[in-house]
């Protein structure tokens, strides 16, 4: 993996200026203006592209060309930015149960997301975790709710399993569970092979799109583009009804134009709506 990060780059597609240090105050900052400016998006797998890990191909993709990437893309990116800014990082991996039904058996670990150390203590910070954008850090200590703008969380602990939160219209909604087990590259490299690549992966199968906007979150979940406040409360909805509809909600909800022609891009989610039994859609 080429490990040379622009970082000056990095800091103008996200519209960061100031001070850089190793402390809370800086890791908030980055995380919030990371998450407005690069939308979490899946197009690739959908398309039946490769998603490559190697740091050089992210920053093409992420920074230079203005896309957005999805979990293994947008986090390898920021721990390359905050180890280079001089935080600890370990990257961990997380079974998604975003949309699990309950008691369903775990599924393989197919998102990834960070912890950092900071003199004020651990933090969990996640930049890719399409269906409820985290915006702000998380204290890595359990049984305490965190109130950030958009959002309530809650990390739990429980028979050596930690479990992430957030609070919802209809109550509390599991986002993934996982152990403090540090993974490696190559760790990663099996998830992203399955989750770009699976026809049971629900991105090879659906249009999966989310940014922060303003105090909103902007979401594309196949034909649907869905506007909602603080804690997950629907303001929005609205059909995307054509490709001249989605190329504009790619351009004003998500700053990106579409990385291939629209018609072919709502051609792959045609009659694709249900995913697999048993198979989680992060969205």
């Amino acid at each position: 993996m080429n490990d040379r990060l622009e970082l000056d780059a990095y800091l103008a597609r996200i519209g960061r200026e100031g001070r850089l240090a190793p402390d809370v105050a800086t890791l908030a900052a980055l995380l919030n203006a990371h998450v407005r400016a690069i939308p979490f998006e899946a197009i690739d797998p959908l398309l039946g592209r490769p998603v490559s890990l190697d740091l050089s191909v992210i920053q093409d993709k992420l920074v230079a060309r203005r896309r957005g990437g999805y979990c293994f893309e947008q986090n390898l990116l920021f721990k390359a930015v905050l180890e280079q800014i001089g935080y600890a990082v370990v990257g961990l991996a997380g079974h998604v149960r975003w949309n699990a039904p309950p008691g369903a058996p775990l599924g393989p670990r197919t998102h990834m997301f960070l912890k950092v150390a900071t003199a004020e203590g651990p933090y969990l910070v996640d930049v890719g975790f399409g269906g409820c954008l985290i915006d702000a850090p998380l204290r890595f200590a359990t049984g305490i709710e965190q109130r950030t703008a958009l959002g309530t969380f809650l990390l739990l602990q429980s028979e050596g399993l930690y479990e992430l939160r957030a609070n919802q219209p209809n109550g509390w909604r599991s986002l993934y569970v996982f152990t403090s087990e540090p993974q490696l590259l190559a760790d990663y490299m099996l998830g992203n092979c399955f989750a770009s690549t699976s026809p049971l992966s629900p991105f090879t199968r659906h249009l999966t799109m989310e940014r922060i906007v303003g105090d909103r979150r902007c979401r594309i979940v196949n034909r649907r583009l869905v506007t909602e406040a603080r804690d997950g409360e629907r303001a929005v909805e609205r059909e995307i009804g054509d490709a001249a509809s989605l190329a504009k909600a790619m351009r004003i909800h998500f700053g990106m134009e579409p990385p291939a022609p629209p018609e072919e891009i709502l051609a792959r989610i045609a009659g694709r709506s249900k995913p697999p039994l048993g198979v989680t859609l992060r969205t």
